[in-house]
């Protein structure tokens, strides 16, 4: 059932209207955002419209998960086009909670997700998935029993959400959904509006590296370090600076010694500075096709 937008800015106000829409149609969809939406955000609106009759976004620019060095201050916040995007594409209900909203004066309390946050993004953002599944938490207590649906481009943390929603007894179902990447197989990032026209084509590579060694897993090659090295070829002429380029196993991520074989089934993840611009992606050999580059 469709109906105009509702925009909910307190935690009380949202709970109810998730509360109302589960009653006028049982199954609720979620998108949990931080906005400047794209095609990428719009996909995971739809594919949570193929799962439930109606559909709440949140956006929200979520402070506890950049560190002090990081974009908060220049993150995109284009409100009104977020709107106008989220009204186009069937949304019935958005959350745009301010900072104060979602941490109360005094609030002590973080949600910690061990192990699956000790490594690839853990070592270089300290901190950041505890501020994500802190306000993962908050925005499915405020929201109650929904279909939430991220993007696998953030493989990590959907497997940080999965494992606290599953540890938390939380009523929501936690869907992935593959990577959506712009034609020339950038995948699509609220960041990539940082990027230069010559730091676009030098980011390129990281789309091609991803993609050869896609095509040699599916050759038959098995070692850990041979299918690094594919990317790192073509990703470290075109980098200003390398976090990590990991094989690591798909479900508890525990990085793959170089010296070692992995299995029909293995991630491999980077995240990769061109210029300013820090980029991350990932496939899942035997699950994701490559990306497809010019």
């Amino acid at each position: 059932m469709s109906g105009a937008l509702e925009v909910c800015e307190t935690v009380a106000a949202f709970r109810a209207a998730c509360d109302a829409l589960r009653v006028e149609d049982r199954k609720l969809g979620f998108v949990p955002t931080m906005g400047a939406l794209h095609r990428g955000h719009l996909a995971l609106v739809a594919e949570a419209r193929r799962r439930a009759p109606n559909v709440a976004v949140s956006i929200f620019v979520n402070p506890t998960q950049f560190g002090p060095n990081e974009d908060f201050a220049r993150y995109p916040r284009p409100l009104e086009r977020d709107l106008e995007l989220c009204r186009e594409a069937g949304v019935r209900l958005v959350f745009t909670p301010s900072p104060a909203e979602m941490y109360p004066a005094g609030e002590r309390t973080r949600v910690h997700v061990s192990d699956l946050t000790d490594v690839l993004e853990g070592p270089f953002r300290p901190g950041h998935f505890d501020g994500v599944a802190s306000v993962v938490t908050k925005l499915f207590a405020a929201s109650g029993p929904v279909v939430a649906v991220f993007g696998r481009k953030d493989y990590q943390q959907l497997a940080v959400v999965r494992r606290m929603t599953a540890d938390l007894l939380l009523p929501v179902e936690v869907v992935g959904f593959p990577t959506v990447r712009d034609p020339d197989g950038l995948a699509l990032s609220s960041r990539n509006v940082y990027l230069s026209s010559d730091e676009r084509a030098r980011a390129l590579a990281v789309p091609r590296g991803l993609a050869r060694a896609v095509a040699l897993h599916r050759g038959g090659e098995r070692h850990a370090g041979a299918l690094r090295r594919a990317v790192l070829e073509l990703v470290e002429p075109a980098a200003t600076r390398i976090d990590y380029v990991a094989v690591a196993d798909a479900d508890d991520l525990t990085p793959v010694p170089d010296a070692e074989r992995v299995g029909e089934r293995a991630l491999l993840a980077l995240a990769i500075f061109v210029g300013k611009t820090r980029l991350i992606d990932n496939v899942v050999f035997s699950e994701d096709n490559p990306p497809v580059t010019p």
